[in-house]
């Protein structure tokens, strides 16, 4: 009878659990998230305007929890930082090309988190990282020479940043090789072409 109760209830909370609304905003916790996120603000490793960005394990698997808590898990997609001439871009992507939910979702919270910076709000990287990441300052005191674009790619969506601006430049770049560090990927950091 325990097994069965046991059993029943943890497929009822699966499904609700995969039925949950890929919108950030309706997490019964984001508002806490964005709390804490305000919180931690300026409560990093930091010296002035510059974080130092950690990529050890402890801290990453910290970064991976609270951005698994945003409706999709890092076991499930991938992230890309890339930097190009004219600003970047941020790319989630599913790793399963067939996983439709999974993309619903990417492409659900890529296209929240692109509103949010068009609005100059960095409480979401603030939170996912722990501490305000490279470059936020200067993106949000720039905020008026960058361009945030959402665009669906194969498999995911990404945030398109551009800028003519060389200050707001160098602002993209530094957040996203924070992000490239934190968030452990195989991107290199250095400049390439938008393909």
């Amino acid at each position: 009878m325990f097994k069965t109760i046991a059993l029943t209830t943890t497929l009822f909370l699966g499904v609700a659990v995969h039925a949950q609304s890929p919108d950030p905003a309706t997490c019964p916790m984001h508002a806490e998230h964005m709390k804490a996120a305000a919180a931690s603000e300026g409560a990093g490793k930091s010296h002035s305007d510059h974080v130092v960005a950690s990529g050890d394990a402890k801290h990453g698997a910290a970064v991976d929890s609270r951005h698994d808590s945003l409706v999709m898990s890092h076991e499930t997609t991938h992230h890309s930082f890339r930097l190009f001439a004219d600003g970047g871009a941020i790319e989630l992507r599913a790793n399963d090309a067939a996983d439709s939910a999974t993309i619903d979702s990417v492409r659900a919270h890529l296209h929240s988190i692109a509103s949010e910076f068009t609005k100059k709000d960095f409480k979401t990287p603030t939170f996912v990282h722990g501490y305000t990441p490279d470059g936020v300052k200067q993106m949000e005191r720039l905020h008026a020479s960058i361009t945030y674009r959402y665009e669906d790619v194969d498999s995911g969506a990404r945030i398109r940043m551009t800028t003519t601006n060389p200050e707001a430049l160098d602002a993209i770049h530094d957040f996203l090789r924070f992000q490239v560090i934190e968030h452990r990927t195989s991107n290199t950091g250095k400049v390439e072409e938008d393909k």
